[in-house]
């Protein structure tokens, strides 16, 4: 079952082409990477998702049409933006009591559970606290909430690393389960690797790559090659070729490992260096 479904989606501000036709499904259950480049698109993906931009085209979200559904939506889809706005006067059980009495999906004791494991104090204000606080309150409020689509744009933003190591481990082990789908874009992809199902790459408002993790994997292959094997490797045509410590790293899209495993050490590509490799060949 598809959890979104977009079919030829476009978005323009002004001359800008911020979404361009562009196709792309997202199944119910799965944790999606949606990564690019500042203004490829992404964050206009996002609001269209979210009802919070108009758009051409045709978009389904759960369900439902995010433009004219959107009351309805909401109740089954949370989201943390990557600034989080609270009010600088309220506490911290003032702002769990809001939440409480608006959304119906809000657990209290999830809340209590979450703001337990930070330093946070119930009579503590916004304005009395660290950035970093004031994001561990926002991802406590939100993370209460039982939703069925879970967008994070940049959710860990202001955070140091211990924070965030523990935040996305909480996501994957206390929140997901097979009826929530997630949608986390990120400018730190190394750090949602390991918990991603699926991956989209959106480059110039289309789609670079659309792939489940395991496809990923059995697609893209690294190889470590000598000089004296390099250009053997090119004749291959490789996506992408960087040096490191004098020896040459090709990148490869679908072809046999076996043939590149005679040219030398081989692995599968992280996130980063596929999304290096694809921005590259979408500005050659």
């Amino acid at each position: 079952m598809s959890a979104i479904v977009a079919r030829n989606l476009s978005k323009k501000y002004g001359s800008k082409i911020a979404l361009d036709s562009t196709n792309f499904s997202i199944d119910a259950g799965r944790i999606v990477g949606l990564i690019g480049p500042n203004g490829a698109g992404k964050t206009t993906a996002l609001k269209a998702i979210l009802g919070l931009a108009d758009f051409d085209g045709e978009l389904s979200v759960l369900g439902m049409d995010p433009r004219s559904q959107r009351d309805d939506l909401m109740k089954d889809v949370c989201f943390i933006a990557d600034v989080a706005v609270l009010p600088r006067w309220i506490r911290v059980r003032e702002a769990v009591d809001f939440v409480e009495g608006v959304h119906p999906r809000f657990s209290r004791a999830k809340a209590e559970a979450l703001l337990a494991k930070t330093q946070l104090k119930p009579g503590q204000r916004v304005r009395e606290m660290s950035k970093g606080m004031i994001v561990q309150l926002h991802l406590a409020l939100v993370m209460a909430i039982d939703a069925k689509l879970l967008v994070l744009d940049e959710p860990t933003l202001g955070l140091d690393i211990i924070y965030r190591k523990q935040f996305y481990q909480h996501l994957l082990n206390d929140y997901f389960d097979q009826e929530k789908t997630i949608i986390v874009t990120t400018h730190q992809v190394e750090e949602i690797e390991h918990i991603l199902t699926d991956l989209i790459f959106i480059q110039n408002g289309k789609i670079a790559l659309s792939a489940t993790m395991d496809e990923v994997a059995e697609r893209f292959t690294e190889v470590m090659v000598p000089a004296e094997r390099a250009a053997g490797a090119r004749a291959l045509n490789p996506l992408d070729e960087r040096q490191v410590f004098g020896k040459s790293i090709f990148l490869f899209d679908n072809v046999p490992k076996a043939q590149l495993a005679a040219l030398g050490e081989t692995r599968p590509p992280n996130v980063a260096d596929l999304f290096v490799a694809t921005m590259k060949g979408a500005y050659a």
